[in-house]
């Protein structure tokens, strides 16, 4: 296994003409196709770094900016932007492209955690990321921030700890009412 890899040698980038079987009821295209898109293309780009068969382990922050119009061409980037042992956060881009007027608008990004997998289905480690610009060490730097978020809200979400007794005051501005 290789020990480092530059960000640049696992980066993948696909295309796809959005058709009318892609799209939902309202005449955008649906919102579960382009996370399947958006899953297919972090399983390349994670596979690619660690060189092993990979699988989704979470999907931070998908928000929708613009919505996708069938016959746009969308095209989906996506790099590594930080490892683990075995895990991989792959960073993606999607953008659409009107075909007609060359008009390109951001439509997504987000943050897919993948892990190496061996054949026996025990986790792989994964080679570390050679960060040759201010662009990858920022979303390295990024990536630790957002993993370290993550485990303070699971920590303070955990379950078996959370009693809503210490919250409710905070639905006392919201549309709520309780009735128990």
């Amino acid at each position: 296994m290789t020990q480092f890899k530059h960000v640049k040698d696992s980066q993948v980038d696909i295309s796809e003409l959005m058709l009318p079987s892609h799209s939902n009821f309202n005449g955008k295209i649906h919102g579960g196709y382009v996370l399947s898109l958006m899953d297919r293309i972090a399983f390349a780009c994670a596979s690619k770094h660690s060189g092993a068969y990979c699988v989704t382990a979470s999907v931070d922050t998908v928000d929708f900016l613009k919505p996708i119009e069938i016959g746009e061409l969308v095209t989906m980037k996506a790099s590594v932007n930080y490892v683990g042992n075995s895990s991989m956060v792959i960073g993606i881009r999607v953008e659409a492209e009107n075909i007609r007027t060359g008009e390109i608008k951001h439509c997504n990004s987000s943050y897919f955690t993948m892990v190496a997998k061996a054949e026996d289905g025990k986790s792989l480690q994964v080679p570390g990321l050679i960060l040759s610009n201010e662009h990858d060490i920022r979303r390295f730097a990024k990536s630790i921030k957002r993993n370290k978020m993550k485990l303070n809200r699971k920590q303070e979400f955990h379950e078996t700890d959370f009693s809503s007794k210490e919250y409710v005051h905070l639905l006392d501005e919201y549309k709520v009412k309780i009735e128990q």
